[in-house]
């Protein structure tokens, strides 16, 4: 089959590797319909994630056909469309149980924080990944959800990650009514985070980038006020003078590892390594919150240690929250959002791709090209699917 495989730093190729086949009985076998390039993984492209290893296939972002089951698979079905969550989950342990999906004891044996991901380094468990034709999905019966009728394809697939990870960005803030909010990065997280601030009673929304493009899209979707980082001097005292003084009610990091903004944690954080990644919005997050204020962390940062000013958020009394999203948990709620109209996700796709020329997808994701915001890979076997397929090219989409 055809899969996004790793090659080096800054390099990705469309290749050719063995089909999976079902290695436990609960496993099933779907063939991907829609498949996505995530911010995050950027950073496996960037060479940022250890144990990345050359072949690996990429992709945790997709939706599908089940096309076989495992003999201990009893729920899901062949022909049955699914969304599947990028987080690979048990169902039954302690976190399981607790509805922290993310975390599952029993799928990564890699590590002890962090649970298993499709298509994510051998850190997080050595799954393959969904930027292909065919995928094998562990515990069939307990991750994916049948996609419902009335729900389109492309609302589908982001709910694999990108828009319950910016809600539940937004939960984590635990926001009251009229709060202000500071979302930071205008990516499709950060996107997502600055519409649901809405959703939970925001009364105002900030979202803080440098890119001309992303911050005139989140303007118009969010709808939110924009702060470009590159006319600022000193974040905390900007973001303060724009509360009376006070500082935000709530600060989210939709950025993570790879922030620009600070010369010296791009230095230590992203080309000596010498920290987990460029802690600059951590730093923003935190002195820009007021007293009481919370702050939301979904930005990817690596396993080691980062240098943060944990010595301000104690002084001011901060609450600070942080995970992987547990998708299945927002399914409901978001799918019922998706219906009122209260979320468009697809109207964040700006880009839909062929599978065969995902190399330059990667390219233009990552350097920014051609307004892009969020690109969706087509395999050519989705082609002659029970769902619409869009002229297989790379065409700009329209923000609705």
């Amino acid at each position: 089959m055809l899969a996004t495989t790793y090659r080096r730093p800054y390099r990705v190729a469309a290749r050719q590797v063995p089909d999976p086949v079902i290695e436990h009985p609960f496993d099933a076998i779907v063939r991907v319909t829609r498949t996505c390039i995530c911010g995050s993984d950027l950073h496996l492209y960037h060479g940022l994630v250890p144990d990345t290893r050359v072949g690996s296939v990429f992709g945790h972002e997709f939706t599908g056909e089940v096309v076989e089951v495992g003999n201990g698979v009893e729920r899901l079905k062949v022909g049955d469309r699914v969304l599947v969550p990028f987080n690979i989950f048990c169902g039954t342990c302690y976190f399981c149980q607790r509805e922290l999906y993310s975390n599952c004891h029993n799928v990564n044996p890699s590590a002890t924080a962090v649970g298993g991901i499709y298509g994510y380094s051998h850190t997080t468990g050595g799954y393959a990944g969904g930027q292909a034709e065919y995928v094998r999905v562990p515990f069939a019966d307990i991750g994916p959800t049948v996609i419902p009728d009335d729900i389109d394809i492309e609302d589908a697939v982001l709910l694999t990650d990108v828009v319950p990870t910016g809600y539940q960005a937004a939960e984590m803030g635990d926001i009251k009514e009229n709060d202000t909010v500071v979302v930071f990065g205008a990516g499709p997280v950060g996107i997502m985070a600055a519409r649901s601030a809405w959703l939970m009673g925001a009364g105002r929304v900030i979202v803080v980038d440098h890119v001309d493009y992303r911050l005139d899209f989140v303007r118009a979707y969010g709808p939110a006020e924009t702060v470009d980082f590159r006319e600022v001097g000193d974040m905390a005292i900007h973001i303060k003078k724009m509360t009376d003084g006070l500082g935000a009610d709530v600060c989210i990091d939709a950025v993570g590892c790879e922030a620009a903004g600070s010369a010296l944690q791009q230095l230590t954080g992203v080309t000596m390594k010498l920290q987990a990644g460029a802690a600059t919005v951590l730093h923003w997050a935190i002195n820009s919150v007021r007293k009481g204020g919370n702050v939301s962390i979904v930005g990817v940062y690596g396993p080691t240690f980062n240098a943060v000013p944990i010595g301000n958020a104690v002084n001011k009394g901060l609450t600070l929250r942080m995970n992987q999203a547990s998708v299945k948990r927002h399914l409901p709620r978001l799918i019922e959002h998706v219906r009122a109209g209260w979320l468009n996700p697809k109207a964040i796709i700006t880009h839909r791709v062929p599978l065969e020329e995902v190399s330059d997808a990667y390219e233009m994701f990552s350097g920014k090209k051609d307004g892009c915001i969020k690109a969706v890979l087509i395999p050519p076997t989705a082609t002659g699917s029970s769902v619409k397929t869009p002229n297989p090219s790379i065409v700009p989409g329209e923000p609705a």
